[in-house]
């Protein structure tokens, strides 16, 4: 009688590590469907970039643009290329302060943005006439945040720059040397958009700029 008990118990163990084996066998049994499901012939995604659904916004041949790391730029050209399957339309922008000409893809307008309107431009002359802001942080972190602001391609945000960082003069031993460098980038692009908007001379811009923000020439000084 007690081999049988014994037999019994063995009977139950080997069911046991049978159902054990078939739960772990189970997971790789799904992965197995999961592979076999993806068919390597579909390719959704290239599907998607055939359809290059381009942006709302449309610029036209001779239009001035922002590009926010490089300032403002004119559309010399609205080209088409061919990559694989794929039909490409593109602005040529020619950055003229830089001389750099950007390729830009149609379906990538949000790099860019339009000028500014005559409203903006006065507002910026507004931003130029208040006093500048004195912050107490270290040089290495207003730089940096000053570097942000100039590349933002934000004309407010811009003229704050030119604001907070003019020195009221054009004597250089008034300003540090990457103080200098950040001013005369942020006043060059805030200037290149004041000429693109206002259609006037970059003489008569930057008088209007210098009268905005009270700068002596030094020709004044020295008299």
């Amino acid at each position: 009688m007690a081999r049988k008990k014994k037999t019994k118990k063995t009977k139950k163990i080997k069911k046991t590590k049978a159902l054990n084996k078939n739960k772990l066998k189970a997971p790789t049994k799904i992965t197995d469907k999961k592979s076999l499901s993806q068919n390597p012939d579909e390719k959704p995604e290239i599907k998607k970039i055939k359809k290059q659904a381009t942006e709302k916004k449309a610029y036209n041949l001779k239009d001035f643009v922002v590009y926010p790391k490089h300032g403002v730029g004119k559309i010399t050209a609205i080209e088409k290329a061919t990559i694989g399957d794929i039909d490409i339309q593109f602005y040529k922008i020619l950055v003229e302060k830089e001389k750099l000409t950007l390729t830009v893809p149609i379906n990538q307008q949000s790099k860019l943005r339009p000028i500014a309107s005559i409203s903006q431009i006065n507002k910026c002359i507004s931003i130029l006439k208040t006093k500048p802001k004195i912050k107490r942080t270290m040089w290495s972190r207003r730089a940096q945040e000053y570097e942000q602001k100039i590349n933002s391609g934000k004309i407010y945000e811009l003229a704050e720059v030119v604001k907070d960082l003019n020195k009221n003069t054009d004597i250089i031993a008034d300003q540090s040397y990457s103080e200098r460098q950040l001013f005369e980038k942020a006043y060059d692009r805030l200037k290149s958009e004041f000429e693109a908007v206002l259609k006037i001379n970059p003489e008569d811009v930057q008088k209007k700029m210098d009268k905005a923000l009270g700068r002596i020439k030094i020709s004044e000084v020295a008299e």
